[in-house]
């Protein structure tokens, strides 16, 4: 068996997400794996440096996993040959000027979401990165989650016939930090450090809207700042800058309307932190992050609308949970593997700067349309 080594560059990623999703459970998991397979006498294995701002939280981090080398100088790293690709997890207001330098350095670029903070800037990472030649993605996680897997095979299977409507409900209640701590760093709040639950979010429904139910028309969007002062990480109070929230709604090209509520300050009363709700003419389907529930036409009861009695149906009940009849791997490492072999052996990936590019873009006029309090129309990302 042949072992051909890939070297990636780490930026950013002594962060929660960063540390557990794409370096614990994605890189190191094909590494202990074995490698990740090319073909029947080949495998491709991942030497990871870590970079970042804090030596101390990287020889932590890469002491914790076994890693041999970190740095703290960014341009040191992008100068090594020995590494071609460079991933960045960093705050986003960093990370168009560190994209930028990895691409006039001939490093491939993945990277996470919001790849800026204005389309602008995103779009000019895309065209940079063609006009270099560099293979380069963005992090579309959601995509590959079992809920919304299962929601993919019910719509390509034909169960909901005609799609008519979509409801997403997502958040949960992120404590202010003077009696519970917050659970999300304090920059989120910050609109001028890149916070901004719109810019973080939408970018995350636009792939999910246009992937599975079509690509977005128009938007309509309201958000808010309901929490206007939280404590920050060195228990400081402080003035929140950036929304906490948002209510939108989406028409799509093909008439499907998609409905989104987005809240930082929402109490869980559902079946996950994120669901979506499909209707169509044939049944319906309920998808939360790895569970999925449908009620076909058949099984639909017929209400009868008196509220001056219990109802007589339990509308739970009538729901049938698709089964896992597959094996569902990490998202994040089901992506990172595909991205990693369209470096290595050029497979096909659709995911890249110019889609990162459109999904800010979506928060950009959402924004524009609470602040103009109208409909706003998708125009061509040119």
């Amino acid at each position: 068996m042949n072992t051909r080594k890939i070297g990636i560059i780490m930026n950013g990623v002594t962060g929660r997400m960063g540390a557990n999703q794409h370096l614990v459970r994605s890189l190191l998991a094909i590494r202990r794996q074995g490698g990740l397979p090319l073909g029947p006498e080949e495998v491709l294995m991942p030497e990871v440096i870590l970079v970042g701002r804090n030596a101390a939280r990287l020889a932590l981090l890469a002491k914790a996993n076994q890693l041999e080398y970190y740095s703290t100088d960014l341009d040191a790293c992008l100068s090594d040959p020995a590494y071609s690709i460079y991933f960045d997890a960093q705050v986003t207001d960093l990370r168009v000027d560190a994209v930028r330098r990895a691409i006039r350095a001939g490093k491939h670029i993945y990277c996470e979401k919001p790849t800026a903070t204005n389309a602008r800037d995103a779009l000019g990472l895309y065209q940079e990165a063609e006009k270099a030649g560099v293979k380069h993605g963005v992090v579309q996680d959601k995509l590959w989650l079992p809920g919304l897997m299962k929601l993919r095979y019910l719509r390509d299977s034909g169960f909901f016939g005609r799609i008519l409507s979509v409801r997403g409900e997502f958040g949960y209640w992120v404590f202010d930090g003077k009696q519970q701590p917050c659970q999300r760093p304090s920059w989120n709040y910050r609109r001028e450090e890149g916070g901004s639950l719109i810019l973080d979010m939408f970018a995350h429904w636009r792939y999910i809207i246009h992937d599975l139910f079509g690509g977005i028309k128009a938007v309509s969007a309201v958000g808010a700042t309901h929490i206007p002062e939280r404590v920050d990480e060195q228990g400081r109070a402080f003035a929140c800058t950036a929304d906490d929230a948002a209510y939108a709604t989406f028409e799509l090209e093909n008439k499907v309307l998609v409905h989104f509520n987005s809240s930082w300050c929402v109490r869980v009363r559902r079946d996950d932190l994120l669901t979506l709700h499909v209707d169509g003419t044939l049944g319906s389907a309920v998808a939360g992050l790895r569970r999925c529930w449908v009620q076909p036409d058949a099984a639909t009861p017929r209400p009868v609308w008196n509220p001056d009695e219990e109802s007589p149906i339990d509308y739970f009940s009538g729901w049938q949970e698709v089964p896992n009849n597959r094996n569902y791997e990490n998202a994040f490492k089901a992506q990172w593997e595909l991205f990693l072999r369209h470096v290595a052996i050029d497979a096909p990936y659709r995911w890249n700067l110019l889609e990162g590019a459109k999904g800010v873009q979506l928060a950009e006029v959402a924004l524009q349309s609470w602040s103009e309090r109208r409909w706003m129309e998708i125009p061509p990302l040119a």
